[in-house]
Protein backbone atom coordinates (compact mmCIF):
# COMPACT_ATOMS: atom_id res chain seq x y z
CA UNK A 1 0.00 0.00 0.00
CA UNK A 2 1.28 3.46 -0.91
CA UNK A 3 1.12 6.48 1.41
CA UNK A 4 -1.41 8.22 -0.84
CA UNK A 5 -3.76 5.23 -0.67
CA UNK A 6 -3.49 5.11 3.13
CA UNK A 7 -4.28 8.83 3.36
CA UNK A 8 -7.41 8.29 1.29
CA UNK A 9 -8.62 5.56 3.65
CA UNK A 10 -7.74 7.51 6.81
CA UNK A 11 -9.63 10.61 5.71
CA UNK A 12 -12.97 11.30 7.36
CA UNK A 13 -14.71 10.58 4.08
CA UNK A 14 -12.74 7.36 3.59
CA UNK A 15 -13.41 5.87 7.02
CA UNK A 16 -17.08 6.83 6.86
CA UNK A 17 -17.47 5.26 3.42
CA UNK A 18 -15.62 2.11 4.51
CA UNK A 19 -17.93 1.64 7.49
CA UNK A 20 -21.02 2.21 5.34
CA UNK A 21 -20.13 -0.39 2.72
CA UNK A 22 -21.89 -3.76 2.88
CA UNK A 23 -19.67 -6.75 3.69
CA UNK A 24 -17.39 -7.59 0.78
CA UNK A 25 -18.93 -10.12 -1.60
CA UNK A 26 -16.70 -11.68 -4.26
CA UNK A 27 -19.76 -12.46 -6.38
CA UNK A 28 -21.05 -8.87 -6.37
CA UNK A 29 -21.00 -6.68 -9.47
CA UNK A 30 -17.89 -4.64 -8.63
CA UNK A 31 -18.15 -2.50 -11.75
CA UNK A 32 -21.68 -1.43 -10.82
CA UNK A 33 -20.59 -0.70 -7.24
CA UNK A 34 -17.65 1.43 -8.42
CA UNK A 35 -19.94 3.34 -10.78
CA UNK A 36 -22.47 3.98 -8.00
CA UNK A 37 -19.76 5.27 -5.65
CA UNK A 38 -18.33 7.49 -8.38
CA UNK A 39 -21.78 8.88 -9.17
CA UNK A 40 -22.19 9.65 -5.45
CA UNK A 41 -19.25 12.03 -5.79
CA UNK A 42 -16.36 9.94 -4.43
CA UNK A 43 -13.03 10.23 -6.24
CA UNK A 44 -11.59 7.24 -8.16
CA UNK A 45 -8.60 7.06 -5.76
CA UNK A 46 -10.86 7.00 -2.71
CA UNK A 47 -13.18 4.35 -4.18
CA UNK A 48 -10.25 2.10 -5.09
CA UNK A 49 -8.62 2.44 -1.66
CA UNK A 50 -11.82 1.82 0.27
CA UNK A 51 -12.88 -1.19 -1.79
CA UNK A 52 -9.41 -2.68 -1.32
CA UNK A 53 -9.77 -2.28 2.45
CA UNK A 54 -13.24 -3.80 2.36
CA UNK A 55 -11.85 -6.86 0.58
CA UNK A 56 -8.95 -7.14 3.05
CA UNK A 57 -11.32 -6.90 6.02
CA UNK A 58 -13.37 -9.76 4.60
CA UNK A 59 -10.29 -11.97 4.26
CA UNK A 60 -9.07 -10.88 7.69
CA UNK A 61 -12.07 -12.36 9.49
CA UNK A 62 -10.35 -15.76 9.20
CA UNK A 63 -7.57 -14.42 11.44
CA UNK A 64 -9.22 -11.69 13.49
CA UNK A 65 -12.90 -12.56 13.65
CA UNK A 66 -15.18 -9.64 14.42
CA UNK A 67 -12.17 -7.42 15.25
CA UNK A 68 -11.42 -7.26 11.51
CA UNK A 69 -14.43 -4.98 10.99
CA UNK A 70 -12.69 -2.08 12.71
CA UNK A 71 -9.10 -2.72 11.56
CA UNK A 72 -7.05 -1.64 8.57
CA UNK A 73 -4.63 -3.85 6.63
CA UNK A 74 -2.02 -4.10 3.94
CA UNK A 75 -1.99 -7.28 1.82
CA UNK A 76 1.50 -8.25 3.05
CA UNK A 77 0.67 -7.27 6.62
CA UNK A 78 -2.44 -9.44 6.67
CA UNK A 79 -0.61 -12.41 5.14
CA UNK A 80 2.13 -12.26 7.79
CA UNK A 81 -0.07 -11.33 10.75
CA UNK A 82 -0.50 -13.75 13.64
CA UNK A 83 -4.00 -15.19 13.99
CA UNK A 84 -5.75 -13.62 16.95
CA UNK A 85 -6.26 -17.01 18.62
CA UNK A 86 -2.50 -17.63 18.47
CA UNK A 87 -1.64 -14.07 19.46
CA UNK A 88 -3.79 -14.56 22.57
CA UNK A 89 -1.62 -17.57 23.48
CA UNK A 90 1.50 -15.45 23.04
CA UNK A 91 0.06 -12.70 25.22
CA UNK A 92 -0.89 -15.24 27.87
CA UNK A 93 2.78 -16.23 28.15
CA UNK A 94 3.76 -12.70 29.07
CA UNK A 95 0.93 -12.33 31.56
CA UNK A 96 1.71 -15.69 33.19
CA UNK A 97 5.34 -14.64 33.53
CA UNK A 98 4.28 -11.41 35.28
CA UNK A 99 5.66 -9.16 32.51
CA UNK A 100 3.66 -5.94 32.27
CA UNK A 101 5.69 -3.89 29.78
CA UNK A 102 6.46 -5.50 26.43
CA UNK A 103 8.32 -4.22 23.38
CA UNK A 104 6.82 -5.75 20.20
CA UNK A 105 9.68 -5.32 17.73
CA UNK A 106 8.56 -5.62 14.12
CA UNK A 107 4.88 -5.38 15.01
CA UNK A 108 3.49 -5.35 11.46
CA UNK A 109 -0.18 -4.34 11.48
CA UNK A 110 -0.30 -4.91 15.25
CA UNK A 111 -1.94 -8.31 15.71
CA UNK A 112 0.24 -9.51 18.59
CA UNK A 113 0.35 -6.03 20.14
CA UNK A 114 -3.46 -5.99 20.08
CA UNK A 115 -3.61 -9.26 22.04
CA UNK A 116 -1.08 -7.98 24.57
CA UNK A 117 -2.93 -4.70 25.04
CA UNK A 118 -6.22 -6.58 25.51
CA UNK A 119 -4.63 -8.19 28.61
CA UNK A 120 -3.78 -4.74 30.00
CA UNK A 121 -0.09 -5.16 29.18
CA UNK A 122 1.67 -1.92 28.28
CA UNK A 123 2.96 -2.33 24.72
CA UNK A 124 5.50 -0.41 22.70
CA UNK A 125 5.09 -1.60 19.12
CA UNK A 126 7.95 -0.81 16.73
CA UNK A 127 7.60 -1.00 12.95
CA UNK A 128 10.13 0.06 10.29
CA UNK A 129 7.71 0.57 7.39
CA UNK A 130 5.99 3.95 7.68
CA UNK A 131 2.64 2.93 6.15
CA UNK A 132 2.46 -0.27 8.18
CA UNK A 133 3.32 1.65 11.35
CA UNK A 134 0.46 4.07 10.66
CA UNK A 135 -1.95 1.16 10.19
CA UNK A 136 -0.74 -0.44 13.43
CA UNK A 137 -1.35 2.87 15.21
CA UNK A 138 -4.92 2.92 13.89
CA UNK A 139 -5.54 -0.69 14.90
CA UNK A 140 -4.19 -0.09 18.41
CA UNK A 141 -5.92 3.26 18.94
CA UNK A 142 -8.61 1.84 21.30
CA UNK A 143 -5.89 0.88 23.82
CA UNK A 144 -4.27 3.96 25.42
CA UNK A 145 -1.52 1.79 26.92
CA UNK A 146 -0.33 0.73 23.42
CA UNK A 147 2.16 2.99 21.65
CA UNK A 148 3.43 2.61 18.09
CA UNK A 149 6.93 3.79 17.18
CA UNK A 150 8.07 4.19 13.58
CA UNK A 151 11.61 2.88 13.75
CA UNK A 152 14.05 0.03 13.19
CA UNK A 153 13.51 -2.87 15.59
CA UNK A 154 17.17 -3.91 15.30
CA UNK A 155 18.39 -0.64 16.79
CA UNK A 156 15.54 -0.08 19.26
CA UNK A 157 16.62 -0.06 22.90
CA UNK A 158 13.80 -1.44 25.11
CA UNK A 159 14.80 0.52 28.21
CA UNK A 160 11.25 0.62 29.58
CA UNK A 161 10.33 -2.99 28.78
CA UNK A 162 10.57 -6.09 30.94
CA UNK A 163 9.92 -8.43 28.00
CA UNK A 164 10.43 -8.50 24.24
CA UNK A 165 8.46 -10.08 21.39
CA UNK A 166 9.79 -10.30 17.84
CA UNK A 167 8.32 -11.47 14.56
CA UNK A 168 11.20 -11.00 12.09
CA UNK A 169 10.17 -10.13 8.52
CA UNK A 170 11.26 -13.11 6.42
CA UNK A 171 10.35 -11.85 2.96
CA UNK A 172 10.57 -8.80 0.74
CA UNK A 173 7.71 -7.69 -1.47
CA UNK A 174 8.80 -10.22 -4.10
CA UNK A 175 10.55 -13.18 -2.42
CA UNK A 176 11.14 -15.12 0.75
CA UNK A 177 14.46 -14.67 2.54
CA UNK A 178 16.09 -17.99 3.40
CA UNK A 179 19.17 -16.60 5.17
CA UNK A 180 18.38 -15.68 8.82
CA UNK A 181 20.97 -12.91 8.56
CA UNK A 182 18.73 -11.18 6.00
CA UNK A 183 15.61 -11.22 8.17
CA UNK A 184 14.46 -7.97 9.74
CA UNK A 185 15.56 -8.00 12.47
CA UNK A 186 18.07 -10.79 11.90
CA UNK A 187 17.91 -13.96 13.95
CA UNK A 188 21.21 -12.99 15.57
CA UNK A 189 19.64 -9.70 16.70
CA UNK A 190 16.59 -11.51 18.06
CA UNK A 191 18.76 -13.88 20.08
CA UNK A 192 20.77 -10.90 21.38
CA UNK A 193 17.57 -9.49 22.88
CA UNK A 194 16.97 -12.91 24.47
CA UNK A 195 20.30 -12.59 26.26
CA UNK A 196 19.02 -9.43 27.96
CA UNK A 197 15.30 -9.89 28.63
CA UNK A 198 12.60 -12.59 28.58
CA UNK A 199 11.92 -12.89 24.86
CA UNK A 200 9.56 -14.57 22.43
CA UNK A 201 10.48 -15.03 18.75
CA UNK A 202 7.92 -16.10 16.13
CA UNK A 203 9.40 -18.02 13.18
CA UNK A 204 8.27 -20.14 10.24
CA UNK A 205 7.44 -23.72 11.28
CA UNK A 206 9.95 -25.22 8.86
CA UNK A 207 12.95 -23.34 10.25
CA UNK A 208 16.25 -25.18 10.56
CA UNK A 209 16.06 -26.87 13.97
CA UNK A 210 19.83 -26.62 14.29
CA UNK A 211 19.36 -22.88 14.84
CA UNK A 212 17.25 -23.37 17.99
CA UNK A 213 19.33 -22.45 21.07
CA UNK A 214 19.54 -25.13 23.76
CA UNK A 215 18.00 -22.85 26.41
CA UNK A 216 14.90 -22.03 24.34
CA UNK A 217 11.50 -23.66 24.53
CA UNK A 218 10.36 -24.32 20.97
CA UNK A 219 6.59 -24.55 20.50
CA UNK A 220 5.07 -25.50 17.16
CA UNK A 221 1.49 -24.27 16.76
CA UNK A 222 -1.18 -25.84 14.57
CA UNK A 223 -4.55 -24.21 13.85
CA UNK A 224 -7.24 -26.46 12.37
CA UNK A 225 -4.56 -28.98 11.30
CA UNK A 226 -2.36 -26.33 9.64
CA UNK A 227 1.04 -25.71 11.24
CA UNK A 228 1.32 -21.92 11.31
CA UNK A 229 4.47 -21.14 13.30
CA UNK A 230 7.15 -22.15 15.73
CA UNK A 231 7.76 -19.77 18.62
CA UNK A 232 10.97 -19.74 20.65
CA UNK A 233 10.63 -18.66 24.27
CA UNK A 234 13.50 -17.52 26.50
CA UNK A 235 14.00 -16.66 30.14
CA UNK A 236 10.86 -16.38 32.25
CA UNK A 237 8.75 -17.05 29.14
CA UNK A 238 10.15 -20.58 28.76
CA UNK A 239 8.50 -23.15 31.01
CA UNK A 240 10.75 -25.18 33.32
CA UNK A 241 11.55 -28.65 32.02
CA UNK A 242 9.95 -28.09 28.59
CA UNK A 243 12.03 -27.65 25.46
CA UNK A 244 9.71 -29.11 22.80
CA UNK A 245 5.95 -28.72 22.54
CA UNK A 246 3.14 -29.02 20.01
CA UNK A 247 0.08 -26.83 20.60
CA UNK A 248 -3.07 -27.61 18.64
CA UNK A 249 -5.90 -25.08 18.37
CA UNK A 250 -9.21 -25.95 16.77
CA UNK A 251 -12.90 -26.55 17.33
CA UNK A 252 -11.92 -28.95 20.12
CA UNK A 253 -10.32 -26.02 21.98
CA UNK A 254 -6.63 -26.42 22.69
CA UNK A 255 -4.44 -29.43 23.35
CA UNK A 256 -0.72 -29.64 23.97
CA UNK A 257 1.93 -32.33 23.86
CA UNK A 258 5.16 -31.27 25.60
CA UNK A 259 8.49 -32.79 26.59
CA UNK A 260 11.95 -31.90 27.81
CA UNK A 261 13.55 -32.99 24.53
CA UNK A 262 12.88 -34.67 21.20
CA UNK A 263 11.20 -37.99 21.89
CA UNK A 264 12.62 -41.36 20.87
CA UNK A 265 10.61 -43.02 18.12
CA UNK A 266 8.48 -46.01 19.09
CA UNK A 267 9.47 -49.40 17.67
CA UNK A 268 8.18 -50.52 14.29
CA UNK A 269 5.30 -52.95 14.69
CA UNK A 270 2.75 -54.85 12.67
CA UNK A 271 0.11 -52.93 10.74
CA UNK A 272 -3.10 -52.88 12.78
CA UNK A 273 -6.71 -52.00 12.01
CA UNK A 274 -6.14 -48.26 12.42
CA UNK A 275 -3.69 -45.78 10.92
CA UNK A 276 -2.87 -42.59 12.85
CA UNK A 277 -1.50 -39.53 11.04
CA UNK A 278 0.12 -37.21 13.64
CA UNK A 279 -0.64 -33.52 13.40
CA UNK A 280 2.08 -31.55 11.65
CA UNK A 281 2.97 -29.73 14.88
CA UNK A 282 3.65 -33.08 16.59
CA UNK A 283 5.85 -34.12 13.67
CA UNK A 284 7.75 -30.81 13.63
CA UNK A 285 8.29 -30.98 17.39
CA UNK A 286 9.57 -34.56 17.00
CA UNK A 287 7.18 -35.92 19.60
CA UNK A 288 5.86 -38.78 17.46
CA UNK A 289 7.35 -41.38 19.80
CA UNK A 290 5.60 -39.90 22.84
CA UNK A 291 2.31 -39.82 20.94
CA UNK A 292 2.77 -43.44 19.87
CA UNK A 293 3.28 -44.54 23.47
CA UNK A 294 0.22 -42.55 24.58
CA UNK A 295 -1.86 -44.30 21.91
CA UNK A 296 -0.37 -47.73 22.46
CA UNK A 297 0.64 -47.64 18.79
CA UNK A 298 3.79 -48.48 16.84
CA UNK A 299 5.59 -46.93 13.88
CA UNK A 300 4.69 -48.53 10.55
CA UNK A 301 8.26 -48.12 9.27
CA UNK A 302 11.49 -46.42 10.32
CA UNK A 303 11.43 -42.72 9.51
CA UNK A 304 7.77 -42.69 8.45
CA UNK A 305 5.42 -40.45 10.48
CA UNK A 306 2.46 -42.83 10.51
CA UNK A 307 1.40 -44.90 13.52
CA UNK A 308 -0.78 -47.98 13.68
CA UNK A 309 -2.57 -50.17 16.20
CA UNK A 310 -5.64 -52.35 16.63
CA UNK A 311 -6.95 -49.95 19.26
CA UNK A 312 -9.37 -47.14 18.41
CA UNK A 313 -8.24 -44.17 20.52
CA UNK A 314 -9.66 -40.64 20.30
CA UNK A 315 -6.90 -38.03 20.22
CA UNK A 316 -6.64 -34.43 19.03
CA UNK A 317 -2.99 -35.03 18.14
CA UNK A 318 -3.61 -37.28 15.13
CA UNK A 319 -6.14 -38.04 12.41
CA UNK A 320 -7.38 -41.62 12.65
CA UNK A 321 -8.15 -43.81 9.64
CA UNK A 322 -9.61 -47.31 9.45
CA UNK A 323 -7.56 -49.47 7.10
CA UNK A 324 -9.73 -51.13 4.45
CA UNK A 325 -7.12 -52.72 2.22
CA UNK A 326 -3.38 -53.09 1.74
CA UNK A 327 -1.83 -53.43 -1.73
CA UNK A 328 1.68 -53.56 -3.13
CA UNK A 329 2.62 -50.22 -4.69
CA UNK A 330 1.69 -50.71 -8.31
CA UNK A 331 -0.28 -48.13 -10.25
CA UNK A 332 -2.21 -50.64 -12.38
CA UNK A 333 -3.18 -52.69 -9.33
CA UNK A 334 -4.33 -49.55 -7.54
CA UNK A 335 -6.45 -48.42 -10.50
CA UNK A 336 -8.05 -51.84 -10.85
CA UNK A 337 -8.88 -52.03 -7.14
CA UNK A 338 -10.36 -48.52 -6.98
CA UNK A 339 -12.40 -49.14 -10.14
CA UNK A 340 -13.81 -52.36 -8.67
CA UNK A 341 -14.79 -50.39 -5.56
CA UNK A 342 -16.60 -47.80 -7.69
CA UNK A 343 -14.28 -45.00 -6.59
CA UNK A 344 -14.25 -41.79 -8.61
CA UNK A 345 -12.92 -39.21 -6.15
CA UNK A 346 -9.71 -40.04 -4.34
CA UNK A 347 -7.66 -38.22 -1.70
CA UNK A 348 -4.01 -39.23 -2.09
CA UNK A 349 -1.58 -38.99 0.82
CA UNK A 350 2.07 -39.98 0.65
CA UNK A 351 5.06 -40.34 2.92
CA UNK A 352 8.35 -41.91 1.93
CA UNK A 353 7.22 -42.30 -1.68
CA UNK A 354 8.27 -40.34 -4.77
CA UNK A 355 4.79 -39.70 -6.11
CA UNK A 356 3.03 -36.55 -7.28
CA UNK A 357 -0.59 -36.95 -6.08
CA UNK A 358 -2.06 -34.59 -8.71
CA UNK A 359 -0.32 -36.37 -11.58
CA UNK A 360 -1.24 -39.80 -10.23
CA UNK A 361 -4.88 -38.82 -9.76
CA UNK A 362 -5.04 -37.71 -13.39
CA UNK A 363 -3.41 -40.91 -14.65
CA UNK A 364 -5.81 -43.10 -12.66
CA UNK A 365 -8.73 -41.58 -14.57
CA UNK A 366 -11.34 -42.82 -12.09
CA UNK A 367 -15.04 -42.42 -12.97
CA UNK A 368 -16.97 -44.05 -10.13
CA UNK A 369 -19.40 -42.35 -7.77
CA UNK A 370 -17.67 -43.31 -4.52
CA UNK A 371 -14.74 -41.68 -2.73
CA UNK A 372 -11.73 -42.99 -0.84
CA UNK A 373 -8.44 -42.00 0.74
CA UNK A 374 -5.27 -43.65 -0.54
CA UNK A 375 -2.02 -43.63 1.45
CA UNK A 376 1.18 -44.39 -0.47
CA UNK A 377 3.97 -45.07 1.99
CA UNK A 378 6.33 -47.68 3.39
CA UNK A 379 5.29 -50.44 5.76
CA UNK A 380 8.17 -52.29 7.41
CA UNK A 381 10.49 -50.76 4.82
CA UNK A 382 8.49 -51.83 1.75
CA UNK A 383 6.46 -49.51 -0.48
CA UNK A 384 2.76 -50.21 -0.40
CA UNK A 385 -0.68 -48.63 -0.75
CA UNK A 386 -3.25 -48.44 2.01
CA UNK A 387 -6.88 -47.77 1.18
CA UNK A 388 -8.39 -46.14 4.26
CA UNK A 389 -11.39 -44.16 5.48
CA UNK A 390 -11.46 -41.34 8.01
CA UNK A 391 -12.68 -42.48 11.40
CA UNK A 392 -14.03 -39.83 13.77
CA UNK A 393 -11.43 -37.08 13.48
CA UNK A 394 -11.22 -34.61 16.40
CA UNK A 395 -10.70 -31.08 15.05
Amino acid sequence: METAELLEVLSTEGLSLLDDLPPYDSTADVVRMVSALREAGHSPALVSAVLTQSKLRRHATLKFGEFADRMLFTPAGLEQATRLSVAAVHAGRFRSAGLNRVADLGCGIGGDALALAALDIRVTAVERDEVTAAIAAYNLAPWPHATVVHGDAASFVPTEADGVYLDPARRTSSRRLSDPADWSPSLETAFAFADQLPTGVKLAPGMDRALIPAQAEAQWVSVDREVVEVSLWFGALARPGIRRSALLLGKHGSAELAAGEDSTDAPVGALGQYLYEPDGAVIRARLIGDLARDLGASMISDGIAYLSSDTRVDTPFATRFRILDRLPWDERTLKKTLTQRGIGAVEIKKRGADVDPATLRKRLGLKGKGSATVVITRVAGRHCVLIVERDGEIR
